[in-house]
This record gives structure tokens, C-alpha cells and sequence, in this order.
């Protein structure tokens, strides 16, 4: 029965997908820009999402939500466990604030869904040039703070399987330092319905807790990737314990 949900589930993606990313790129054509452009993204998205939990059983819950920065132009830079595919599409839709993802070029070609999101306020890099790549999400990403936009990141890099830990690199504590908007931690025990790589998706409850904000102003970035990881990792055992081996009355 998962295999014929997440079917579903994966052809109710493609298809729906196609009309709104026409919709995104007729709009870029004829010179839309901004808001507009990601609401339609962000309505696609809540399709995915809900879609998700109708087919496939796949509900959420947050907490934390009272730890996010107020005010129309109120900066953030989130850094978020990435375990699945399910956070890139759940984080937009239940923040109070456009997101703006910093991701690799490659994503740019993928059909519908890559030409779409190059037309948003987004910053494509190229890993291969990684002081150039620093700069233009240095200098990007000043731009949509200002605009109210917050920027998310995966420090880790990659989806990484559920109880594990990747190495953490401080591309975001570094633009969190240079551009002074605080650090939001989020642990998301995603893997548990969605594994990465994976094809089946499974019903279950995905827990999205978000950290306090921690400054980054006068910091040391590595000091404060340290302080970044530590917060996720210990949250991760809270939220999902049984996959670190951790009986419930420990998380």
C-alpha cells in the first residue's frame, strides 16, 4: 500500500507541477518579479504538502514558532537538518517570511521545477568556485534580508539518513557574520516518513522544531556553527530518539 500511495503521491507532484511552473515562467516573461512569482511557487508547494498528508499519511507538527524573529523586515537565516526532500517543501509554506534557498546551479536544469525557481529570488551557486560562490551569497543574500526575505540553508550540505550526522560547514555562520541577521536552528526528524534517496514514503508524524535565535554579531563563525550543531543534534535525540538508540523517557 505505501508503494501505491507514494506513486500517487510522486504523479499528483508531476503533474501538478507543470501548470504552476508555466504559470511562474509566463509571469518572469512578461516582467513579474518577487512576492508575486513565490506565492505561486508557495501554492505548488502547499499541494505537495497536503497532497502528502491525504495520500500518503504524512502529517507535521512545529514547535517553536514563537522563536522567529517579528516585523515585515526582521532578518534570518535559518539552518535547517536536512534529512529529506519533505523539509524544502513544508519550511515555505509555514513561514511567516519568503525563504530564499541557497542551492546548487545543477538544480537550475531539472524541467519545470528548476526553470521555475530561477526565476525567484534565489541564490544559485557553483560549488566549483567556492570563493566566488561565497561572495555572490554574501552579496545576494544582503539584498533579501533587506527585503524582508529569509535565507535558508542546510549546513550539512546534503540529506543525511536518519541518526546520522554530516559534517557541518560554515557557509551560514559565515553570512549570518557578515551580513549580522541572527541564526535560527531548526532539527527536523523527516527521514522517518521520507527517507532520503527513497522512493516510498511512509505515514507517520514529522516533529519541525525551531530554535531561539542566536546572534551573530562580533562572532566567530566557526564558533558559532559549533553552537548551531550542537543545538540540532541534541534536539534531533529529543525528537526522534529511537534513532539514536535512545529510549522516550530520554528525549
Amino acid at each position: 500500500m505505501a508503494l501505491i500511495r507514494s506513486l500517487i503521491h510522486a504523479v499528483w507532484m508531476f503533474v501538478t507541477v507543470i501548470p504552476y511552473a508555466l504559470v511562474i515562467l509566463a509571469g518572469a516573461a512578461v516582467g513579474v518579479r518577487g512576492l508575486p512569482l513565490y506565492r505561486v511557487a508557495r501554492a505548488w508547494l502547499r499541494l505537495v504538502i497536503v497532497g502528502a498528508r491525504v495520500i500518503c499519511g504524512i502529517r507535521w507538527r512545529v514547535h517553536g514558532m514563537e522563536h522567529l524573529p517579528t516585523g515585515e523586515t526582521s532578518p534570518a537565516i535559518l539552518l535547517v537538518k536536512h534529512q529529506s526532500t519533505y523539509e524544502t517543501f513544508l519550511l515555505p509554506v509555514i513561514m511567516p517570511h519568503p525563504l530564499a534557498f541557497v542551492f546548487k546551479k545543477e538544480l537550475l536544469y531539472v524541467p519545470f521545477f528548476g526553470w521555475a525557481i530561477g526565476r525567484l529570488d534565489m541564490i544559485h551557486i557553483d560549488r566549483g568556485q567556492r570563493a566566488q560562490a561565497f561572495r555572490k551569497v554574501v552579496e545576494q543574500g544582503q539584498k533579501l534580508l533587506a527585503q524582508g526575505i529569509w535565507i535558508i540553508m542546510f549546513p550539512e550540505g546534503t540529506r543525511i539518513p536518519r541518526g546520522q550526522k554530516g559534517q557541518y560547514k560554515s557557509g551560514g555562520t559565515r553570512l549570518a557574520v557578515a551580513t549580522g541577521a541572527p541564526v535560527i536552528p531548526i532539527a527536523v526528524n523527516s527521514a522517518k516518513v521520507w527517507p532520503r534517496k527513497a522512493f516510498i514514503k511512509r505515514p507517520g508524524l514529522v516533529d519541525v522544531s525551531i530554535g531561539a535565535p542566536i546572534p551573530s554579531v562580533g562572532r566567530d563563525p566557526e564558533e558559532l556553527l559549533q553552537e548551531v550543531e550542537t543545538w540540532i543534534e541534541t534536539e534531533m535525540r529529543r525528537i526522534d530518539p529511537e534513532a539514536y538508540g535512545l529510549p522516550p523517557a530520554q528525549a
